[in-house]
């Protein structure tokens, strides 16, 4: 069914009155009321100078929209619950001003419009009730819901309260006794102006999906609300009183770990979902969107009491990887081989490696012999995912077997990888000159075959003789011959991003103090060759060795983890390779492998 909304254009004093029909609600995944001092002058003083200002009668003030739905009878509001919370402020700061000053025709004209827009009344006696209120908070991270009702059945903020319903409210008291003071003679205008011009455009949503989507079009003055938010204030609904304290409690410590680790709770929610579908067993290669994902069934899978353990049991993974953390009661967190491999797993082209390392991690953390079982698990995983990607390098290659992998680690500990087979020797060439998305992940496993400490935290791809060069320096070589033996794995390193951009484009010898300086082995062993000249006949070597020790590596730990037909420790070298190596050493002498 098609989604609808209603658009109208209508008095604030007008579409604040329908809340004795619809009571404004803000949700419970809403963010707290945040409007500082700054933002309460900014409203006050464009509507006293739209006020004075030479207008003519037709002319009206555009206040912003509102999106929201109905929702049991109520509106809830997805946007603009800010400016709606500060306007029932201003509007009852205006109020008390008027209650508390000389009675007048005027003042009883205004503060009965005012009335109608802050508390409901009987219908037929037309009876206010000062003790009700047309809006609402109930925001789960606000410890001041109660704050808005007193403020706007009382009239007042009592002294010494800091939090921004208070300061705004007396804020908004505050301009209005001044405005009052200095021109008194102006002040209904004002507030005419305020009930029959000061207009918004309430846009009325037929489902809180249709309202979000919406909100995330026209929302331009910050974050939008994130699936995280939602599924926050549904948790937090499913609970009883007793839980719903420590329930915020833990979700904060949660969000506070996400955050220092570069994750977001909204990408953990999203990493779980793939955890629910391999329980369900659903293979399928259609990723749903998460929000309708957990809305199935009135948002159920969001009550397993094991929810919130999974979640912060994923965070382990995503501290070692994004944080490079490590937990003295987990011993893998420790575990140099499971380090580098989640870390050059980390620089996959993309993250369908994260949902089986989820899965695997949520379901057999706890059984006995974990530590090594991960890791070869691991190792497994990223020889089977690099093999496919450098053969076809769209996510689509990897898709069918990580969904039908995740589903396999329930049953097993050592789960079965269906990828297909890998014919090693056919990939040669697409680790020599491969995919631009697939340079980070090898030249980090080639890499960690050489040192055991992470690699820095930001590196760059170096081109060891640079990309801008100059004609003369090879005269026997056409230009398109030396500009792709560039781009070639055997002209590449990982390189520290400073001493990178100190390197810049110098030739080799230059460059070779900076490499002194590297923290990365198979970049700083550069700086030991000798002759200190770099030529398309090094590239080629390199390519051969480079090569060889990433197949070699993958090859070992696909066999490491499964019975191979071939022997996973010897290097697979082509008779092209083999031959264009001997004519290598032939030319140069055997020098030539000192690098």
């Amino acid at each position: 069914m098609a989604s609808s909304i209603e658009v109208n254009k209508k008095r604030v004093c007008d579409f604040l009155a329908e809340g004795k029909e619809h009571k404004f609600i803000i949700p419970e995944y809403q963010r707290p009321y945040e409007w500082d001092q700054e933002q309460v002058d900014t409203l006050f003083d464009d509507l006293w100078e739209f006020s004075a200002s030479d207008k003519d009668e037709s002319e009206d003030y555009f206040l912003g929209c509102i999106v929201f739905f109905e929702n049991e009878g109520e509106y809830e509001i997805i946007d603009g619950q800010q400016r709606l919370t500060s306007l029932f402020l201003f509007l009852r700061a205006i109020y008390a001003a008027l209650e508390s000053g000389e009675e007048s025709k005027q003042s009883k004209n205004f503060m009965g419009k005012i009335e109608k827009s802050i508390w409901p009344e009987d219908d037929l006696t037309g009876e206010v009730f000062k003790d009700r209120t047309l809006l609402e908070s109930r925001v789960v991270d606000s410890q001041f819901g109660d704050v808005l009702t007193d403020i706007l059945t009382t009239g007042s903020a009592v002294d010494g309260h800091e939090d921004h319903y208070s300061e705004n409210f007396r804020r908004f008291q505050s301009r209005f006794k001044e405005a009052a003071a200095e021109n008194s003679l102006s002040i209904y205008q004002f507030l005419n102006d305020i009930t029959k011009h000061v207009i918004i455009f309430p846009i009325q949503a037929d489902t809180q999906e249709t309202a979000l989507r919406i909100f995330s079009t026209l929302n331009d003055r910050g974050l939008p609300l994130s699936d995280a938010d939602i599924f926050k204030a549904k948790i937090y609904g499913f609970l009883d009183d007793a839980q719903k304290e420590q329930f915020i409690k833990e979700w904060k410590a949660l969000d506070e770990r996400a955050n220092e680790s570069g994750e977001s709770i909204q990408r953990l929610f999203y990493y779980y979902m793939f955890y629910l579908r391999a329980q369900e067993e659903d293979v399928s290669t259609t990723t749903p969107g998460v929000r309708r994902y957990y809305a199935e069934n009135k948002f159920s899978r969001l009550k397993d009491p094991t929810l919130m353990d999974d979640l912060n049991a994923m965070m382990d993974v995503w501290e070692v990887v994004n944080a490079r953390m490590t937990d003295e009661e987990k011993s893998w967190t420790r575990n140099t081989e499971i380090r580098k491999t989640l870390d050059t797993l980390n620089m996959y082209p993309n993250e369908f490696w994260k949902y089986p390392v989820t899965v695997y991690y949520l379901e057999h953390r706890n059984v006995e012999g974990f530590e090594d079982k991960f890791l070869a698990f691991l190792k497994k995983l990223a020889a089977e995912m690099f093999a496919k990607f450098l053969k076809t390098p769209t996510v689509s290659a990897v898709k069918p077997g990580v969904m039908k992998l995740n589903a396999s680690i329930l049953k097993s500990d050592t789960p079965e990888f269906e990828f297909g087979d890998v014919d090693w020797k056919s990939i040669r060439d697409q680790i020599k000159l491969p995919n631009k998305r697939s340079f980070r992940m090898l030249l980090a496993l080639h890499a960690y075959t050489e040192q055991d400490d992470l690699l820095p935290a930001k590196w760059e791809i170096e081109h060891i003789f640079p990309k801008k060069w100059q004609s003369s320096h090879f005269p026997t070589y056409d230009e398109s011959i030396v500009n792709e033996k560039i781009e070639h794995i055997g002209n590449k390193a990982p390189f520290e991003k400073k001493l990178n951009i100190v390197a810049s484009n110098g030739y080799f010898e230059k460059k070779q103090k900076e490499y002194e300086k590297s923290k990365v082995e198979v970049t700083r062993v550069l700086s030991e060759k000798s002759p200190a000249s770099w030529e398309l006949p090094d590239i080629d070597e390199r390519d051969v060795r480079v090569t060889d020790a990433i197949i070699e590596t993958l090859k070992k730990w696909s066999g490491n983890y499964q019975a191979s037909t071939e022997d996973a420790s010897t290097p697979i070298m082509s008779d092209e390779d083999a031959e264009a190596l001997k004519a290598l050493k032939e030319k140069y002498g055997d020098s030539i492998l000192g690098l």
